[in-house]
């Protein structure tokens, strides 16, 4: 069963716009559209937090690894 939801008007008036931009044909639409990009919106942030994360962790490791390479590499830098 539905739920009711209250719209005020300067919202409603948003969607009518969307739907004529957008050539949507029903409001729910409109706002299922929204929350969807509302969803991969927050999906990228979870997934930008996570892989800040593994970088922080893997960085002392990565930073060991390079200066090994470095104190072998044939180009010698002052």
């Amino acid at each position: 069963m539905g739920k009711p939801l209250m719209i005020q008007e300067d919202d409603d008036r948003r969607i009518e716009r969307l739907k004529r931009r957008l050539g949507i044909e029903t409001k729910i639409d409109v706002v299922r559209a929204g929350i969807a990009l509302l969803e991969q919106d927050a999906l990228r942030r979870e997934r930008l937090e996570q892989w800040k994360r593994a970088a922080s962790r893997a960085a002392p490791s990565s930073a060991s690894v390079n200066a090994e390479f470095r104190a072998q590499s044939r180009i010698k830098r002052s």
